[in-house]
């Protein structure tokens, strides 16, 4: 084979992003039975996956104004479909992945939470957010320092690197890493795109149905290199915080304030026997966005003292986080209400996707397989391409892995 031949490959969808998002519509194509791969140009999780707190929830904290909103409404279901999945009776197998907690709070001053009064105490609540008594507080609040109210969220909050291993697990013959130095996009005559690998001194072209992109922030690059300015991404930046710390108690959940945004979110992430990882969100990452390190960290330590005082953090290590989560573009950079797809205008076989959140990744597969359907995608049920050229990816490590080491 020269250098100007091509070895043609197929299959009826390719997707391109292998994050939760990625790996979850991956594994509900193929259990449909579509001939589906997935390529990841660093690690499996990388980026927007691994920087995520692991919440799965449904929506509740989206109620601070004291109401439900369109974004709460879409997501209530998604703790029980996540938990279907974990116990092999959902439409994804997540058996094996870890859980970190079944629920998770919200606290604050009683002050803030009795403007709340009505709605925690409605129909639209029960059920789904309890008041803790006083006697079964967690164990980071049984101090006499606290005077705020303390609700449960029945929710649950999941070790994000076990389930990419998981869901990658499950078809890692279909995954593969890309090199987009050696790979350029192609477009036909019926502006259908595909995908060529340059290897060995060989052209192996790639013809999908489909190519979905649910690549995050990659995504802006992908359509600017293909020549589509629709549909358009915004990036909501934030500044996380880590603190590494033998304090022993762990906990997931939300302080609120003034604010819809929680003032501070909290989730645990274990280290060793004797370390964990407190993994900072909330106001205080979205107002510490530019922020040297040094200042948000001090920021931080001064919000944890406001809030917990009786928390002993003196010996911690500490380091900040500097993320971007890509959404679809909002007017007036609202907050996405659900998860996004949509195709592309000048490539008929390129959609573009994306969660918006870590608990609506279900919600994302939905969306892609009803305009898959809409489109009537034929299925061809064959194996895999071939592409034993292309290596396969590793897992990404976590945030505190990187910065506090293995």
């Amino acid at each position: 084979m020269t250098a100007t031949e091509q070895q043609q490959m197929t299959c009826d969808i390719a997707i391109i992003g292998g994050g939760v998002a990625g790996l979850w519509l991956l594994n509900r194509l193929v259990r449909k039975g579509y001939n589906a791969i997935l390529f990841e140009k660093n690690a499996l999780g990388s980026d927007q996956t691994v920087a995520s707190q692991g919440m799965i929830h449904g929506g509740m904290k989206y109620t601070l104004n004291g109401a439900l909103t369109g974004a709460s409404e879409a997501i209530a279901e998604m703790p029980t479909h996540w938990q279907q999945c974990m116990a092999g009776h959902g439409d994804v197998d997540l058996k094996g992945a870890a859980k970190l907690s079944d629920h998770f709070y919200m606290w604050s001053s009683t002050s803030v939470l009795s403007k709340m009064t009505t709605f925690l105490a409605s129909k639209a609540a029960r059920g789904r957010i309890n008041k803790v008594p006083k006697d079964d507080l967690p164990p980071i609040f049984q101090n006499n320092q606290f005077k705020g109210s303390v609700y449960k969220l029945l929710d649950i909050v999941l070790d994000v690197p076990s389930v990419v291993k998981v869901l990658a697990n499950n078809y890692l013959g279909r995954i593969f890493k890309i090199n987009w130095e050696k790979t350029q996009w192609r477009k036909d005559a019926n502006n259908k795109a595909s995908l060529v690998f340059f290897y060995n001194n060989q052209e192996y072209s790639l013809n999908a149905n489909q190519f979905v992109l649910t690549a995050g922030e990659g995504n802006e690059s992908i359509l600017n290199e293909i020549g589509e300015d629709s549909p358009r991404m915004q990036r909501r930046p934030l500044h996380m915080l880590m603190v590494k710390h033998t304090y022993p108690h762990s906990f997931y959940g939300h302080c609120l304030g003034a604010e819809k945004t929680p003032r501070l979110t909290i989730s645990s992430h274990p280290c060793d026997e004797k370390t964990q990882v407190w993994y900072l969100g909330g106001s205080l990452a979205e107002k510490g966005v530019g922020l040297p390190p040094e200042v948000i960290i001090q920021n931080a330590e001064e919000e944890i003292f406001k809030l917990m005082p009786w928390v002993d953090l003196s010996n911690a290590e500490w380091a900040a986080l500097p993320i971007e989560r890509a959404e679809p573009r909002q007017k007036n950079f609202t907050r996405p209400d659900k998860a996004f797809a949509s195709s592309t205008k000048k490539h008929s076989n390129i959609t573009v996707a994306w969660p918006t959140k870590l608990t609506l990744c279900p919600n994302l597969a939905d969306e892609v397989i009803a305009l898959l359907d809409a489109k009537q995608l034929q299925k061809s049920e064959a194996p895999a391409p071939n592409l034993s050229f292309l290596d396969s990816p590793d897992i990404a490590k976590t945030p505190w892995q990187t910065a506090f080491g293995d």
